[in-house]
């Protein structure tokens, strides 16, 4: 598995917005739904990579709040800042032998556009993928996913400042 060549500082960063392990929220829930229909697929995700696993804040289409970094495709999708396209996994070679290929949920198309903080680590993704083969995104589509992302970050730099905010109140 590859890992960015800031794993360390990415990390350190993700664990700095508070975000894993927290409960559902309708405002993340809204993105995914989003995604959902304007990509007309069965399932999206916003998914954080933490050091052994992706964790999926929102999710439409699956019961699986969290999956084995090894095999997560938005694994792969931090690796860069544009959106990682998959038209059918079953003929890229680093995914046709990948259990959620070959077994459940049996993923063909994926896409996923990173989360990327002002410092440009990439944290997790919105992602969106179908059990059926897709020819991919045009680029107005790339864009919207693009923007979905940019509308996750902007939530998540909320979150930050305003518990960073509430610490500082605390310690007065």
């Amino acid at each position: 598995m590859e890992l960015p060549s800031n794993e360390a500082e990415r990390l350190g960063t993700l664990v700095n917005y508070g975000i894993l392990d927290t409960e559902f929220e309708e405002s993340f829930d809204r993105i995914v739904r989003t995604a959902a229909t304007v990509f007309d697929v069965p399932v999206a995700l916003v998914s954080l990579i933490d050091t052994n696993r992706q964790w999926s804040k929102a999710m439409i289409g699956t019961d699986a709040r969290e999956t084995a970094r090894e095999i997560s495709f938005c694994t792969h999708a931090i690796l860069d800042t544009d959106v990682l396209m998959v038209p059918d996994a079953s003929r890229d070679e680093r995914f046709a032998a990948n259990p959620l290929v070959t077994g459940k949920p049996g993923i063909r198309f994926y896409a996923g556009a990173p989360l990327l903080t002002p410092d440009n680590y990439a944290l997790g993704t919105v992602c969106i993928f179908d059990r059926r083969v897709r020819r991919g995104l045009d680029p107005h589509q790339r864009q919207v996913l693009q923007d979905l992302a940019a509308m996750v970050m902007e939530m998540l730099e909320f979150r930050r400042c305003r518990r960073q905010w509430e610490r500082q109140q605390t310690q007065r």
